[in-house]
């Protein structure tokens, strides 16, 4: 709500950044008011000149970062709680060759698109440190405020699935010391959501995650080896497995593959990038660049492993939450369930923080992060945001479906679509005939692909809400 109020009572007005650089207003066409000018003195193309927008400062911090911190943020991301779904709701519906290949795939072709981004993040020479404010100076207005939309709806919906996944992770913990189980799902999704505002109160921006960065690598290595090791064991002492994929109709195949796409491309993007590359050190572009190369060659491999290990163990009965299906001592299970309720922490502060910038800039919020105002805008700002989150992630089971309607919906058109028309349109007097064709290619084959990955999330999820009505009725029929 604050986000479309601030398209009405902004005024268009010259701001300097925290680096002391100009930020000069676009103006429409045809008027007589200076046009943006770029840091280096240069003047933008005309076609740059479409936007009548007040950029605001920010009031966190930035260009302070090396690229391996930011490389850390990223692999945070990509290691997070979420890598002990992917066996099953990757690898389940796709089987080995699939599976594999698709992995091999999405990782290449996400490297790729988000290195588009990273290369943009001084376009016209001035840094973009908002996914917005880069699709603002491109295009124009309208872009501006569809890409935050679509921005913001991916990273509340990131946040949602690690609001999930950090119950889950929590609940798992307690049920393997409590029998009764009087305790559901939504209420320890409720715990981790109170965790998370207290995390979100007591770290202001991102720049200031370093320790917890560390934290989160080691409680990443503690889920991820117990899971392996344990999912090792269960696979060597397992008779063979049904590694059969399993489809009650053709369409049923189709729209499994395709929404298990949608999860290849959630697994690696996290929809922030320049909010990322804000936060690292001149030189921008080649730092970021070298902390995307970290995530996508080291930062892979304990999700690679993790996810073929799973499905090696399981085969087709492989559980959308690894670490449900293993066998192992009690306290080594409880060790890795704890590690994942923790790092789900950190790691949602991560994907909420370009929400928590724009409220702290919207209402000014500088000085001293231990200021009681300060403090206290935290605690109403940040906790109302993570309240909401939280309600609506206790009325959403099913994760493997929202992993595919967050790619489809905001992944594909986010980091594949978006970026390579921004490419093509920033660059297209420097792309040849044929690089400008493959660009297309990239936008026409992602948007397909955005589409036929929402129709198929539609179908499944239809189909789990039946299979979850009919378990509802036989429970009730049980009961009388």
């Amino acid at each position: 709500t604050l986000a479309f109020i601030d398209i009405f009572v902004e005024e268009n007005k010259q701001e300097e950044d925290q680096q002391g650089e100009t930020v000069w207003l676009f103006q429409e066409e045809g008027k007589s008011e200076p046009s943006m000018v770029a840091d280096n003195g240069d003047e933008p193309d005309d076609d740059n000149n479409k936007l009548t927008l007040h950029v605001p400062e920010t009031s966190h911090q930035i260009s302070t970062d090396s690229w391996f911190q930011a490389g850390f943020v990223l692999t945070t991301g990509i290691n997070s709680v979420f890598v002990l779904g992917y066996s099953g709701t990757i690898m389940v519906p796709l089987g080995w060759v699939g599976g594999v290949v698709g992995l091999l795939l999405a990782t290449a072709i996400s490297l790729y698109a988000n290195m588009l981004v990273a290369k943009l993040h001084e376009f016209d020479g001035k840094r973009h440190i908002r996914y917005r404010e880069l699709a603002g100076q491109i295009y124009g207005r309208e872009a501006y405020y569809i890409t935050w939309a679509l921005q913001y709806v991916n990273l509340f919906m990131i946040n949602i699935g690690y609001l999930i996944l950090g119950g889950s992770a929590l609940k798992a913990f307690y049920v393997l010391f409590n029998e009764e189980h009087t305790l559901k799902l939504p209420h320890f999704i409720a715990i981790e959501g109170v965790v998370c505002i207290l995390f979100a109160i007591s770290t202001p921006h991102l720049s200031s995650l370093r320790i917890w960065l560390g934290c989160s690598t080691v409680l990443s290595l503690i889920y991820i080896i117990v899971a392996c090791v344990l999912a090792t064991n269960d696979g060597l002492n397992a008779p063979p497995r049904d590694y059969t994929i399993h489809w009650t109709s053709t369409t049923s195949r189709i729209f499994s593959t395709i929404g298990a796409s949608a999860n290849l491309v959630f697994a690696f993007n996290t929809g922030m990038l320049p909010e990322i590359q804000a936060t690292v050190r001149q030189p921008a572009v080649k730092n970021m660049l070298k902390a995307l190369y970290f995530q996508f060659s080291v930062g892979v491999v304990p999700m690679y492993a993790v996810t073929f290990i799973g499905y090696w163990a399981y085969g087709s009965s492989t559980p959308t939450y690894l670490l449900n299906g293993a066998s192992g001592p009690l306290w080594v299970k409880a060790s890795a369930n704890m590690s994942a309720f923790l790092q789900s922490v950190i790691a949602l502060h991560i994907f909420a923080s370009p929400a928590y910038e724009y409220l702290d800039t919207k209402f000014g919020i500088t000085g001293s992060a231990l200021e009681l105002k300060n403090i206290a805008f935290r605690i109403l700002a940040r906790g109302s945001y993570l309240t909401i989150s939280t309600l609506v992630s206790a009325m959403l089971p099913f994760l493997g479906d929202f992993e595919s309607l967050t790619g489809a919906l905001s992944t594909f058109p986010l980091t594949f679509i978006l970026a390579n028309h921004m490419f093509l349109v920033a660059k297209k007097n420097k792309l040849s005939s044929l690089q400008q064709s493959w660009h297309w290619l990239n936008v026409g084959f992602f948007a397909l692909m955005s589409v036929a990955a929402t129709v198929a999330d539609e179908d499944e999820g239809v189909a789990d809400i039946e299979i979850t009505n009919s378990g509802l009725l036989r429970d009730v029929h049980a009961l009388r």
